[in-house]
């Protein structure tokens, strides 16, 4: 009987040490980065997002000749060198709708860079994604391309008061990206859109609407080298 006993209460302590390493360990849950938020955007994660589509290469054999590149759209051409090295402030209402309209079909990232409060001050914690940022756009697969640095609030606040500091925030990661990584400045063009495109309209406060997007609109032949 003691022997029984001895057994009964060996189980029970073994289940007890179970249930107490179990409460210990944390629960499964997506990938995280060291402060319990989601990971940083990498460098690769931009450059996949913003490199242009390969061109598919010609079948083995067939005896074709290389087809020249399609010419470049001449309006979109012409917009973007209309914009190259112009302030931010400097673009009217109708020029920041032609660029969303010629970067929608553009490769594309969104990236969540926080800012201090009513500020354009780059936040600590989001430093580590413009420097990403930097390193991607500077990278052979990207480098020499015309990029479009978009600034979006959230919903809270009046028009004029989102779009000015939409404006500031996209400033101020351009000037990063030109004082830390030289890029010229005449290949980052800067637009504020305020609250006027929200990311996710049905949660207009949600924090993913406060976001910076970068597009690659891809028109090597007018930028500096």
């Amino acid at each position: 009987m003691k022997s029984t006993a001895r057994g009964l209460t060996a189980i029970l302590s073994i289940i007890a040490l179970g249930m107490t390493l179990g409460a210990a360990l944390p629960a499964s849950s997506a990938f995280a980065g060291d402060d319990g938020n989601s990971k940083n955007v990498t460098e690769d994660d931009i450059v996949r997002a913003l490199a242009p589509a390969q061109k598919k290469p010609l079948t083995r054999g067939l005896s074709i000749a290389p087809q020249a590149d399609p010419a470049p759209n001449a309006a979109e051409t012409k917009l973007i060198q209309s914009v190259r090295g112009r302030s931010t402030r400097s673009l009217s209402s109708t020029e920041r709708e032609e660029i969303a309209s010629v970067a929608k079909d553009k490769p594309n990232i969104d990236l969540e860079i926080t800012f201090d409060y009513n500020s354009s001050n780059i936040s600590a914690k989001s430093l580590a994604s413009v420097q990403a940022l930097g390193r991607a756009l500077t990278s052979p697969d990207l480098k020499g391309s015309t990029f479009v640095v978009a600034g979006h609030t959230d919903a809270a606040g009046g028009e004029a008061y989102n779009q000015d500091l939409s404006e500031r925030r996209a400033d101020a990661i351009k000037r990063y990206l030109v004082d830390k990584y030289s890029i010229s400045a005449t290949d980052l063009v800067t637009v504020g859109y305020g609250k006027s495109k929200l990311k996710d309209p049905s949660q207009p406060m949600a924090e993913a609407n406060r976001r910076v997007q970068v597009v690659n609109m891809e028109n090597k032949t007018t930028a500096s080298k």
